[in-house]
């Protein structure tokens, strides 16, 4: 684990030392190691579930996906971020590159952990550096408003937890992931019980998000910069996700009774998001509203805790971060030209942008869960074990799946067929930098539907 760690904190050092010239380079470059080398995790599986076991800090099959995918974002957020700050102070530069890599420390020490404690942390911890991001670097007058609800949020879910933890130690005698499988299950009755059952799930599905407490979402992901966007899709969502799935053995006797409530929330918010996006004018509000649908997928599918469900809920949450991550830097790439978020006034972009079309093809095909994408393989795991457990979920989620082809779909013909507008002929060419940019989000996505038990999470 310390062979990531330290290269990572040495990043910093990196970024106020570096020639201003070579800044951008210097950070990709060790980054982009960084995450080459984070693939040995990957194979490094030994008999018992957890590897690279040191006193606070190890992997496991469900938390090395994850961790590796943090470690990928960095250098691609390095690239995306590029044009978007170069009219920046240099200090300033330095700076958004800084917050970017305590960001990935945080994610790292998060997914990490082997104590529930030490996961809180950085849960929170994470919160700083994003906020940040969108209230400094956002692209709106609406950034302070959008960051306002990011914190209050995330806080009011957080704080919740905390007292959640304190009891559950008290009960327990200790919070280490490592010995939850074993420790007995709590007798949890009373209506106490059911407050702490709630405490803890509350935090988690505020930043998956859940369907009703999802608003902070679509303001964040439209007003913050694109390496805000990018990590708050692929790594952020995933925070709550994980949590979920930790925490939940311990709770188990009244999850039976007590998440019904929230999985007809979470899959209500599939069919209500989905056809949110039908009437999206804005490309970015788009993307994110589809965040919050899928999400409601993996929420149902933790909940009723089989291991078919959550093996396809890692599945689905990795594929989705890649997916959504390519979505967002394409939404960028067009509003560095276009200027504008718009749908109906960037039309007709495969004229003049074709090998940039190629990649909108291939990113909402991966959207809306072709075969043999790992989206796919995710979906229906989720969908299949949902409906094992109960026939009537068979509609929702089928009927979230049909929409969802459809505003996919929906977005790639506006954006990249019909006529083009007159003031989009004379656009700048697409750069080597944004088409390695998207290939390094889609070109996992392909590798992993020949080898997808690298994200199949507990269940192998």
């Amino acid at each position: 684990m310390l062979k990531i760690l330290l290269p990572t904190f040495m990043l910093l050092p990196t970024i106020w030392l570096a020639h201003p010239k070579w800044l951008w380079t210097t950070t990709l470059a060790q980054s982009f190691g960084i995450a080459v080398l984070s693939l040995s995790w990957l194979n490094n599986q030994g008999e018992t579930p957890w590897a690279s076991l040191g006193t606070h800090i190890a992997t496991d099959p469900l938390s090395t996906p994850l961790l590796v995918l943090s470690c990928w974002l960095l250098p691609l957020m390095v690239l995306a971020s590029q044009n978007h700050t170069k009219s920046e102070p240099m200090s300033r530069q330095r700076l958004y590159i800084m917050l970017l890599t305590f960001l990935q420390l945080f994610l790292i020490m998060a997914f990490g952990a082997t104590e529930l404690t030490l996961f809180y942390v950085m849960f929170e911890a994470t919160l700083i550096p994003t906020l940040l991001i969108i209230t400094r670097w956002g692209n709106q007058p609406d950034r302070i408003q959008a960051g306002t609800y990011f914190l209050f949020y995330t806080l009011t879910g957080s704080l919740p937890l905390l007292v959640a933890l304190l009891v559950l130690i008290n009960k327990t005698g200790s919070l280490s992931l490592i010995t939850f499988q074993y420790s007995e299950s709590l007798d949890l009755v009373t209506k106490g019980h059911k407050l702490l059952w709630a405490g803890c799930m509350l935090a988690f599905l505020v930043k998956m998000p859940l369907y009703g407490i999802h608003l902070w979402l679509p303001k964040a992901h439209v007003e913050a910069p694109i390496a805000g966007s990018m990590v708050l899709a692929a790594v952020l969502l995933k925070l709550g996700g994980y949590g979920m799935i930790r925490i939940l053995p311990v709770l188990t006797p009244l999850t039976k009774e007590l998440a019904y409530p929230f999985i007809i929330l979470a899959l209500w918010g599939i069919i209500m998001t989905s056809s949110i996006c039908l009437r999206q004018t804005d490309l970015k509000s788009l993307i994110a509203y589809s965040s919050v649908s899928h999400m409601g997928l993996v929420i149902g599918a933790i909940l009723i805790q089989t291991p078919w469900s959550v093996a396809g809920a890692t599945v689905l949450m990795i594929a989705h971060g890649l997916t959504s991550s390519a979505l967002f830097c394409l939404a960028n790439i067009n509003y560095e030209r276009t200027h504008s978020r718009t749908l109906l006034l960037a039309r007709g972009l495969q004229l003049l942008l074709p090998l940039m079309a190629t990649w909108w093809f291939i990113s909402s095909l991966a959207n809306l869960a072709l075969p043999p994408l790992p989206n796919l393989v995710g979906e229906l795991m989720i969908i299949t074990s949902l409906f094992g457990w109960a026939p009537w979920t068979i509609i929702m989620t089928g009927l979230g799946t049909l929409i969802t082809a459809a505003y996919s779909l929906h977005m790639f013909l506006t954006t990249q067929r019909g006529q083009t507008p007159a003031h989009t002929i004379a656009l700048e060419p697409a750069h080597t930098r944004e088409h390695l940019l998207v290939a390094l989000h889609l070109m996992p996505l392909l590798i992993l539907t020949v080898k997808p038990e690298l994200i199949w999470g507990l269940t192998i």
